[in-house]
């Protein structure tokens, strides 16, 4: 098959709606960003698009495109990637270009025709059942006591799974041979610290010991009240302040959420001085790059005050995780919750991998930093990690 009609083919069966899937990689450009792009057809108020996921090495953007519209940007993704899976409805398409794209064609006709589901809000399927009832979700009142999602809770409810997703994630980073030490930074009303502790102890039957640990001490003696009725006696909960919690020398997992400003950073220094394998932050507000910003050629942007918060808060979380890289670790910026719920949907996650830092990220990292006239609280912590 010659290359003009592979794209023609691939063209004819997506304009018939005839998609479920694909799959795009292999970049031809070492320097292309994009990892692979996955492709998934959705209506949106009744008008058929393809959903575009691009996959970079630590983020996920998504575009949506109208049908009609398509057929430019499948060419420019051939230009870019030669690897190609698609599953249609009736068969399954392995494509491989060579540099010159010469086309080797591999083609799988299927038994039983597939059905295609254009839902743009598929139904998901969660870690922890929605119709399952959950002591711990019951006690905090999350779900009724016959174990149904309170109308009002139910974003609640996605956030914790959404949570328990990157917990499941995690569970090959933390180690086998021994207890795992956890602690939790600003755990509040601690629903993920809950859904922490049952997740990895009830369900995966892991010997864990779990400390949340928080300013607010009515706050504290509920949760600790809440962990006494569910016998959950390897989680204990302390009123007390990031700073002054030396009880540890080696802790496996960090959890930092909603730590204001430089709390954050603070935790994240803790973690990465314990040696912890894995680190879930999710910051909250974010003033420190906000009052040292200084970068005439954003002037543009920075003299609106919601557009200059809002940078300083991405610029910072992309500091953090630039400095978590350089450290032994590798960090990624992912979507927590919906942005329809909270602005504040970032969450920063980091393995502990001992990769050494290259000169080339010290030197892009000095650059940003001078770019944006930034003295990082972090890096400040962390000098002797990056000497």
């Amino acid at each position: 098959m010659e290359f003009q009609e592979m794209k023609d083919y691939l063209l004819e069966q997506i304009k018939n709606k005839q998609l479920v899937a694909a799959t795009i990689s292999q970049p031809r450009a070492k320097s292309n960003e994009i990892k692979r792009v996955k492709l998934k057809p959705i209506e949106i108020k009744n008008v058929y698009h393809i959903q575009l996921e691009y996959q970079y090495e630590r983020i996920l953007k998504h575009e949506n495109i109208k049908l009609e519209e398509f057929a430019i940007t499948l060419n420019e993704l051939l230009e870019q990637f030669r690897q190609i899976h698609a599953d249609f409805t009736t068969e399954k398409v392995q494509i491989q270009l060579s540099k010159k794209n010469k086309v080797m064609w591999k083609s799988e006709k299927l038994a039983a025709e597939k059905t295609v589901n254009l839902s743009h809000n598929r139904k998901k399927n969660y870690l922890l059942d929605e119709n399952t009832p959950y002591p711990f979700l019951i006690h905090l009142g999350v779900q009724t006591p016959e174990g149904k999602v309170k109308k009002q809770k139910y974003d609640k409810f996605k956030q914790i799974n959404r949570f328990v997703e990157f917990i499941d994630d995690a569970l090959v980073h933390l180690p086998k041979d021994k207890p795992v030490r956890i602690l939790d930074f600003g755990s509040g009303k601690s629903y993920l610290t809950f859904a922490l502790y049952h997740y990895l102890k009830i369900e995966k039957g892991l010997d864990i010991r779990v400390t949340g640990l928080d300013l607010k001490k009515e706050v504290i003696e509920e949760c600790a009240k809440i962990a006494e009725d569910l016998g959950y006696d390897q989680l204990e909960f302390l009123v007390g302040d990031i700073n002054d919690y030396n009880e540890e020398t080696a802790v496996d997992m960090v959890v930092t959420l909603h730590a204001c400003d430089v709390a954050t950073d603070m935790a994240l220094s803790r973690a990465v001085k314990w040696g912890a394998n894995v680190i879930l932050s999710v910051p909250c507000c974010q003033h420190e790059l906000n009052r040292q910003l200084d970068a005439p050629g954003l002037d543009l942007m920075l003299k609106h005050g919601l557009i200059k918060e809002r940078f300083a808060a991405l610029a910072t979380d992309s500091i953090r995780a630039e400095i978590l890289n350089m450290v032994g670790y590798e960090a990624q910026l992912l979507e927590f919750i919906d942005m329809e719920n909270t602005p504040k949907n970032i969450l920063i996650r980091a393995y502990k991998t001992g990769k050494k830092v290259t000169s080339e990220q010290l030197e892009g990292y000095k650059q940003f930093k001078q770019m944006l006239h930034a003295n990082p609280f972090l890096e400040n912590e962390l000098r002797e990690y990056l000497s």
